[in-house]
Formats: C-alpha cells, sequence, structure tokens
C-alpha cells in the first residue's frame, strides 16, 4: 500500500490531480497531468538568491558559447584565461591558509536575504526543491505554506487521499501518530460494526476528538470524505451539539473506508529536496564568505550562544581531567547542533566548488555533487580533508558528515586518483576542472 501512495507521486514536472474513479479502484490509478502555470501561486513568490546580475548573465552565456566552440583547446579561450589569471594572482597574494574557518554568524537573524547577500555569509540560507509542484527553489517555511494551498486545490477532485497527505505534510509529526490512530478507530468501527448506531456518530465536543482531531489540519476532511456529515442533534437535556453523523448514502461503498485505513496508515507527507545552492568562489570570495546564517542551525541563535558559553566555562573547568574519548564525545555533540554544513572543494587551479548538505547525508553525496561537476566527469579522484586524511569512496561511502567531522564546514582538497594522473595531464585541456557551463558561474568580485 505505501508502494502504491509513493506511486501517486510519479515524475517531476508535473501537477498532480488527484481522480477516485469510484468503489473498488485502487490508489495507483490516480492520474497525474502536466500543469503550465498555476495562478494558485502567484500569490507566493519565489524567494530569489542574489546572483548574477542581468548584465552578467549575459556575459555568461557568451563567455559559455566562446568555451563550447573551443572546448578541446579552452586555454586559447580568453574568458577561461582571464578566470585562471585572476585566481593565479590571488593563489600568489594568498596569506591565509587553504581551509578558511567558516563560523556561525552573530548578526544574522535566520530571515532569508532577498537582494544582495552580506559580504561574510557563505551562503543566505537553506533552501528545497519540490518538484511535484513546481520548479522554485524555496526556504522550508515558503514550501510548507506552498504544499498547503497545493493540497487545498486537490480537495474538491479527491478529498479522502488529499487528506491523508494534508495531515502528513501539514502538521507537527508529534500530533500525527494521535490523530490517524483516531481516525482508523473512527472507520474500523463502522467497518467492523455496521449496524451498531453508537460508531456512527462522532460528538464534536468530546475530549479525544478535540485534542486529538479536530486541530489536524486535513482530519476533517478525512471524515467528510468517509462519509461523516456535521449535524445538530439534541441530546438528553434538550441542548443542541454538534456532532459528526455516518451515513452509508455519503460513500460508494463500505471498501473505500478500508481504502482510507489503508491510504492513513501508509501516507507519508511531501517530501522537500535539498538545494546544494551551488556556488563558484575565486580563493578571494572563500576566504570572505566564511559565517553561517542561522538556519544551519539546529539551536536558535539565543541557545546556541548560551551554550557555547556554559560548554566553554565546563571545559575550562575540567581541562586536566578530560580524556581523549571525552573531548570526541564534546565534539560530537558539538556537530549535532547544526543540522547542515557547507562543503567546499578546492580544485589544483584555485577554484572552490561549494555546496549544502545535511550533516546526516553521506559521503558518497558529496563525490557525486563533485563527479557531476567535472569536466572529466567519471574518472576516479579522491578528496583529502583539512588533516590531510584521504578520503575513499570505497571505504567511506556510507559515512555521514558527522561521522567524517565535515561538520559544519570544511575544504576539500580535490586530486585525481594515482591510476589516471599520466592520462589527465597528457588531454588537451588537463588544467581545466569544473565545466564550462559551471565556471561561468563564477561571481563577480
Amino acid at each position: 500500500m505505501a508502494d502504491k501512495i509513493k506511486n501517486f507521486f510519479k515524475k517531476k514536472k508535473v501537477d498532480a490531480k488527484f481522480k477516485l474513479a469510484g468503489p473498488g479502484h485502487k490508489l495507483s490509478e490516480s492520474t497525474i497531468r502536466s500543469q503550465g502555470s498555476d495562478s494558485s501561486r502567484k500569490d507566493v513568490p519565489a524567494v530569489k538568491r542574489s546572483g548574477l546580475s542581468v548584465e552578467s548573465k549575459v556575459a555568461a552565456d557568451a563567455a559559455l558559447a566562446r568555451l563550447q566552440q573551443k572546448r578541446e583547446n579552452p586555454a586559447f579561450n580568453t574568458s577561461l584565461a582571464a578566470i585562471q589569471a585572476q585566481v593565479k594572482k590571488e593563489l600568489e597574494n594568498e596569506k591565509a591558509s587553504t581551509s578558511a574557518v567558516i563560523t556561525p554568524s552573530q548578526s544574522d537573524t535566520g530571515k532569508v536575504v532577498e537582494v544582495d547577500l552580506p559580504a561574510n555569509l557563505a551562503a543566505s540560507g537553506v533552501f528545497f526543491k519540490c518538484p511535484l509542484i513546481s520548479n522554485d527553489i524555496l526556504p522550508r517555511d515558503e514550501w510548507k505554506a506552498n504544499i498547503k494551498t497545493f493540497l487545498y486545490e486537490q480537495l474538491e477532485e479527491e478529498r479522502g487521499l488529499t487528506a491523508c497527505l494534508m495531515i502528513q505534510s501539514c502538521n507537527s509529526r508529534d500530533k500525527v501518530a494521535p490523530c490517524v490512530e483516531t481516525l482508523c478507530k473512527y472507520l474500523e468501527n463502522i467497518v467492523t460494526y455496521p449496524d451498531e448506531e453508537k460508531y456512527q456518530k462522532i460528538r464534536m465536543s468530546n475530549r479525544a476528538f478535540c485534542e486529538r482531531v479536530q486541530p489536524i489540519e486535513g482530519a476533517l476532511d478525512l471524515l467528510l470524505a468517509a462519509g461523516f456529515a456535521q449535524q445538530k442533534v439534541t441530546n438528553s437535556d434538550g441542548v443542541e451539539e454538534d456532532y459528526l453523523i455516518f451515513s452509508k448514502d455519503n460513500v460508494p461503498s463500505v471498501e473505500m473506508l478500508t481504502t482510507l485505513i489503508d491510504a492513513l496508515h501508509t501516507a507519508e507527507p511531501i517530501q522537500l529536496e535539498l538545494d546544494r545552492n551551488l556556488q563558484v568562489l575565486l580563493p578571494s570570495q572563500a576566504a570572505t564568505k566564511v559565517q553561517l546564517p542561522a538556519s544551519f542551525y539546529a539551536l536558535t541563535p539565543e541557545e546556541l550562544k548560551r551554550e557555547h558559553q556554559l560548554r566553554t566555562e565546563a571545559i575550562e573547568r575540567s581541562q586536566m581531567l578530560r580524556t581523549k574519548a571525552m573531548r570526541e564525545k564534546d565534539e560530537l555533540r558539538e556537530m549535532r547542533k547544526y543540522k547542515f554544513a557547507i562543503i567546499r572543494i578546492r580544485f589544483p587551479d584555485g577554484i572552490l566548488l561549494q555546496g549544502t548538505f545535511s550533516v546526516y547525508e553521506r559521503y558518497n553525496e558529496i563525490y557525486e555533487f563533485v563527479q557531476e561537476n567535472l569536466e572529466h566527469s567519471g574518472l576516479p579522484f579522491v578528496l583529502n580533508t583539512p588533516t590531510g586524511h584521504k578520503l575513499n569512496i570505497e571505504e567511506d561511502a556510507n559515512k555521514t558528515l558527522i561521522d567524517l567531522r565535515l561538520v559544519p564546514a570544511t575544504v576539500l582538497t580535490f586530486a585525481w586518483h594515482q591510476s589516471i594522473i599520466e592520462e589527465i595531464h597528457n588531454s588537451p585541456n588537463s588544467n581545466v576542472y569544473l565545466r564550462p557551463e559551471i565556471m561561468v558561474l563564477v561571481q563577480e568580485v
């Protein structure tokens, strides 16, 4: 059943229009149709991250065209040569270490910067994609609003399944399980005891309903889809109360209730994909863009500052008594304060490739990120940590960023694998590492 719900969201760049064609149909029979521009999202503008100006984009396109024309020998390309000359000049004048430390921003409020990035921020925030809904790249909070709007649009066409997804996607996780348990109990009682009148009505002032169901987004829609309707009923004291009353006439068959029970148990929230927020930096830019915004933290800036102060005091008191195991435990605790990390890859020509990762992503995600942006894609390479440790894709592939001590930020040094160094050096564009369409993303100084 879980696979059927997952298959409901089949492809990227589509607008899900939920269809339940009648009794006996499965959730997997719902169709997904392509969508053009959606007017419902006009009032939720995409956050515009700082980047190339219009003039810069024109220049970048022109540079890309020139690079593609002379791809076999890019040394003759003036745009690439200019970038290489700038990098060489910066490397000659560079006095800082090659692995700059990226630190938390003390002044950052956690809000997304919509115009120009402060000069010292490594990233303006953490951004996500949701290909099911649109191609926008937005902060998590804005996606939550977009997902809710999107699901409400589907209620008219397919209330039941949409309500299940709404319960999972639009509420805090700790409230979802009690709600699902209560809703399933309502429906299971009707399926098991179809002639018992007491199971066919829900008093809306009931404590369990008020605490577990009523506050949950999508829960009332689920009950309405299951054949309940809100009515006034006079109780034994002659007082009118609000009830939800079930009627068989409101549903095609009892089988539909079984389908909704299965959907409640197996539905999953609409997932967001972390956007890498890819940047290409010159050495001088990497040296200045060293602070992380508050959105990278699992704690608020105030909590983080207070905890850091307490930790500093504790360490000072017990400096002479702390063992290696204690220090490692403290190091892991420090890293778990972060939700995301900045990973920079420094290439031999001085250019740095930057991406945003979850701290629980694995090394193979970093490896693939680098691989897909290389000019010589598909060839083996190694990445070295600032301490000189050589990361091995075979041994380290499944280790998380926390396991590898790459949190909250680090600079890894790129090198071709020893087995192909001679082959690379004999190629006509051996001094080019990143693809031309990536190189032209170098930000203006």
